[in-house]
């Protein structure tokens, strides 16, 4: 049986915008770094390695369906390319700075992602409503 915050979850993402999705996707994949790196402080190598494989689901995710179009998937490419080997190395040495600068990256990603879209939700605001993207 699924539990009310489930249902609610698979809601959120059934409808949420493509852009909506890829911000779950990278806060996604920094909660499961998280996870990992403290899995691994912890010594607990199994939940570690659960944990970093979601990350790097997510970081294939994100190159396969890169639209190479456009110059900036040209450049995202190689990057994810380099935090899933920074995710894959950090993983089989249990080595918790390569997993600290997959997060960081993964961070700045999300970041810009979000100002991103805060700038597009503003361009797309009508007049009148001050531009604060709650249209």
């Amino acid at each position: 049986m699924v539990n009310a915050a489930e249902a609610y979850r698979r809601q959120q993402i059934m409808t949420a915008t493509p852009e909506a999705l890829t911000l779950m996707l990278y806060n996604g994949c920094l909660k499961f770094i998280t996870e990992g790196m403290e899995a691994t402080e912890k010594k607990d190598f199994e939940a570690a390695n659960t944990s970093l494989q979601k990350a790097q689901n997510i970081i294939s995710e994100f190159r396969i369906t890169l639209n190479m179009d456009y110059e900036i998937s040209h450049q995202l490419f190689p990057l994810y390319n380099y935090v899933y080997d920074r995710l894959v190395e950090g993983n089989m040495k249990s080595d918790i700075g390569m997993l600290e600068e997959a997060k960081t990256i993964i961070t700045e990603l999300r970041d810009a992602w979000m100002q991103a879209m805060k700038k597009a939700r503003t361009e797309r605001a009508p007049q009148g409503q001050g531009g604060n993207g709650y249209a």
